[in-house]
């Protein structure tokens, strides 16, 4: 076997050329880790959103979208007096009527953002298990309580809305109240604000949905008979977790569109890498003809290239993991109806040490094939 040692020496004799290939190599996993992660956190955060155990109740035909919904304002009401099964609290249903709405506020600094209110009552707490309140109250008429992510979707600092923090609706003063939690879903990047108060800033009679906690996931069919008895009301239902699978095939081509992009640069990248290699295996030719003559075998030198891409490919690969583990862990986008967390867990870095392998075998193989193809008399005689 070729020694190790030799391998090492053939990484220092081009110091410049080794770093090129590192950085190219760390640079296609990084792409590739970047391209899971983001795939991997847009659709866990739309599938954690939604609750097994809550059905939304919507206007006919509104199934794909709550902020088209409407639902009369005595919707709630109603659904409380006439289903069984539904989760109760202190005798009281796990009923939430609520309005969506995507709105643009005034910040302090005078500076306009997108912002996605949701209006709700008390007994949105009960229907939601996974938002907490962290800082504050839940918000009376006036003031709202905002997600530890909203400041993503309005393109500010956190430190830029923190309680006692002011901004403008429709011309109406609102003072945060709140702060709340509820990791992993969409629900972190909105602002939470008394129903009543929405309604009448957006002029609004009609509700856009009410959401219901059952008992248990087997009481859907009551507030499915519920819906088909009463037509007056032109009510449809869908379950919450159905309702966020659904946005997540919506989402798909965005998803299908970031791996696109990630394997274009990702093949750029391997394509001057191969190239890098192709060169300086060509340059070594008579030193392989060399070590065959005296008595190493083309499959012992192309095992030697194979360790020498791997050594590139693995500290390239440990370029690509603290770039994100300083840089990247945690970080945030937003998209239309949240925002998403960047979240490179253990799956992402076995991804990523595949990667690294594939590049190791894809960047020795055809390069060592073509400088080790030829005998041995031509390769003493290349120049």
């Amino acid at each position: 076997m070729i020694p190790f040692t030799y391998t090492l020496r053939n990484l220092l004799r081009r110091p410049t050329q080794t770093v090129q290939l590192l950085l190219g190599t760390g640079f296609v996993v990084l792409l590739v880790m970047l391209a899971t992660a983001t795939n991997r956190a847009m659709e866990n955060t739309l599938n954690n959103s939604g609750d097994t155990r809550n059905v939304i109740v919507l206007g006919a035909g509104s199934e794909e979208s709550i902020e088209r919904s409407e639902v009369t304002s005595a919707a709630s009401e109603i659904i409380s007096a006439s289903v069984s099964g539904i989760y109760h609290i202190a005798n009281e249903p796990a009923v939430s009527p609520e309005v969506h709405f995507n709105g643009v506020v005034d910040l302090s600094d005078g500076k306009k953002a997108q912002a996605l209110l949701r209006g709700v009552r008390h007994q949105a707490m009960w229907v939601y298990p996974r938002v907490r309140i962290l800082e504050g109250h839940f918000p009376n008429s006036g003031e709202v309580m905002i997600g530890t992510l909203a400041h993503q979707k309005l393109g500010v600092k956190a430190q830029e809305i923190t309680l006692g923090s002011t901004f403008r609706f429709n011309g109406e003063l609102l003072t945060v109240s709140g702060i709340f939690s509820a990791y992993g879903t969409v629900m972190e990047a909105e602002i939470w604000m008394p129903l009543q108060d929405l309604m009448t800033t957006t002029q609004r009679d009609n509700l856009s949905c009410v959401v219901i906690r059952n008992q248990d996931t087997k009481s859907f069919s009551d507030i499915d008979v519920f819906t088909k008895t009463r037509l007056d009301l032109e009510l449809a239902i869908i379950k919450e977790s159905d309702y966020y699978k659904g946005l997540t095939n919506f989402y798909k081509p965005i998803r299908w569109m970031t791996w696109v992009c990630a394997i274009l640069l990702s093949f750029g990248a391997l394509l001057g890498g191969l190239n890098s290699l192709n060169a300086a295996f060509s340059a070594r030719i008579r030193e392989f003809g060399a070590m065959q003559a005296i008595g190493f075998t083309r499959i012992q030198l192309m095992a030697s290239l194979i360790k020498e891409t791997t050594l590139y490919s693995s500290l390239g690969l440990i370029i690509a993991l603290v770039v994100v583990h300083f840089s990247l862990q945690g970080t945030s986008f937003p998209f239309s109806i949240g925002v998403f967390v960047l979240d490179f867990d253990s799956y992402i870095t076995r991804v990523a040490i595949f990667t690294s392998i594939a590049v190791s075998l894809l960047g020795s193989l055809a390069p060592g094939w073509k400088c080790l193809k030829p005998s041995l008399t031509q390769t003493l005689r290349s120049s």
